[in-house]
């Protein structure tokens, strides 16, 4: 997926009214304001309350469920090998937010998760520096998440 598959994906995102913010490795990019790796999709936490017009906005761009873990998750795919990967987030009163998770708990969102960082002239919509950090504990680490936490661990200020 490149750049500009990515900025597709959230004009057609925020066109349909559609709360997102930039996870995984291209939430890392975004806040460390460049383009840094490959990347085989994009990680997206998701307004759950919009999930359906995120889909249908997807759609438009030819993406179609692949996976379907919800409301853990879910998968689309496009020609191309373009991927997206939807996290719903349910938001509390206060703005913090839980994710289900696979096993039936949840991933927890406190208000501070979120924050906007710069690719490509743009300003996005991202999770926090320590909320990426946070996502990479608790599994074996792959080569790109030690290059991802290599680059969350340098930024002069969390975020």
């Amino acid at each position: 997926m490149d750049i500009a598959d990515l900025f597709d994906v959230l004009d057609a995102l925020h066109s349909a009214e559609t709360p997102c913010w930039v996870a995984g490795g291209w939430g890392v990019d975004v806040l460390v304001g460049r383009h840094t790796r490959e990347h085989r999709d994009v990680d997206l936490a998701l307004d759950a309350t919009r999930e359906e017009a995120a889909l249908q906005a997807l759609a438009s761009l030819g993406y179609r469920m692949e996976t379907d873990q919800r409301p853990a998750r879910a998968e689309l795919a496009a020609d191309g090998s373009r991927w997206v990967d939807l996290h719903p987030v349910v938001f509390d009163a206060e703005g913090a937010g839980r994710q289900a998770d696979l096993q039936g708990g949840y991933y927890l969102y406190p208000r501070g998760a979120f924050t906007v960082g710069r690719l490509g002239g743009r300003a996005i919509p991202c999770l926090s520096a320590s909320q990426q950090l946070a996502f990479r504990e608790g599994y074996v680490l792959r080569d790109v998440d030690h290059h991802d936490i290599a680059l969350l661990q340098g930024l002069d200020e969390p975020r």
